[in-house]
């Protein structure tokens, strides 16, 4: 009997024995399965994040010829030359990529006259006050203006010249004010200030883009700003700015300096040249006739 009590209890402490370490085995198993799982739903989360990172983003890099124009004496205008390409970090999306660049001169108030008949004399008979027109606009795209911009994003972001000028109040200086600001930038038109380049900017592979801007000879002095817009299916996608500083430099320089804080010497000097210029003059022509 004690030999058979005795050989019951050495197996029932065999058998636990042997049940524990499994039962531990099975809990750490279970929690291996647990840190895989969580592993697998953070890698999960990883690859959504990345999938989110990997949406098709597009942005400009440009570069302009030069920066800075310098009015001299002899100063017959500038080509600049504005150049860049289209960053992705993932394949195009569907759609037509077009590209609008501007170049923008200094803002400033106009006043607008209207010349009439009166007493069979023409004289300015009604003028508005423009608050704001720029000095110098040039828009150059890819293609047609209509095309490739919609008149909602036209409105965002003022892209053509008559989103820029600003004339409030107009109305009441003047019966039919608008043909006073359509008289301002067809005159600004006619002058080489407000030029609409369509199909100027050259896009190759909707990748790299150019585009060549002529400044006048008759610029306003001040910073020119360059905006670049690049739009798909007529939706603005990505934009930036440049500047190029405009200067008048040497002689030009000085005489306008001088004509700004010292008015009253600038006239006297003025005045001198001009009686020297006169006296010459006379005096060459009397040699000429004896």
């Amino acid at each position: 009997m004690i030999r058979s009590a005795l050989l019951c209890l050495s197996l029932t402490l065999g058998l636990a024995a042997a049940v524990l370490p499994a039962a531990a085995q099975t809990e750490a198993g279970a929690e291996a399965e647990a840190e895989t799982g969580a592993g697998t739903e953070a890698e999960a989360g990883t690859g959504a994040a990345a999938g989110t990172a990997g949406a098709t983003t597009e942005s400009i890099v440009s570069g302009l010829s030069q920066n800075r124009v310098s009015i001299t004496a002899d100063f017959n205008g500038s080509e600049i030359l504005v150049y860049g390409a289209v960053r992705r970090e993932a394949p195009p999306p569907p759609g037509r990529l077009s590209v609008v660049i501007t170049v923008e001169g200094p803002s400033g108030p106009v006043t607008v006259r209207r010349k009439g008949r009166v007493a069979g004399i023409w004289i300015n008979n009604a003028a508005v006050d423009v608050d704001s027109a720029p000095s110098f606009y040039a828009v150059a795209t890819t293609g047609p203006i209509e095309e490739i911009l919609t008149a909602t994003e036209n409105f965002r972001q003022s892209v053509t010249i008559d989103r820029l000028i600003r004339a409030v109040g107009i109305t009441t200086q003047a019966e039919q004010s608008e043909d006073f600001l359509r008289a301002l930038v067809q005159v600004r038109t006619e002058e080489g200030l407000y030029r609409l380049l369509e199909g100027s900017v050259e896009l190759t592979e909707d990748t790299l883009f150019r585009a060549d801007v002529t400044l006048p000879t008759n610029l306003t002095e001040g910073e020119y700003t360059v905006h670049l817009f690049l739009l798909r299916d007529g939706k603005m996608i990505a934009r930036q700015e440049r500047v190029i500083d405009v200067r008048k430099e040497g002689l030009e320089r000085m005489i306008y300096n001088l004509a700004q804080t010292q008015p009253l010497l600038y006239g006297v000097i003025a005045l001198l040249l001009a009686a020297a210029a006169g006296y010459g003059a006379s005096a060459a022509f009397r040699m000429i006739r004896n």
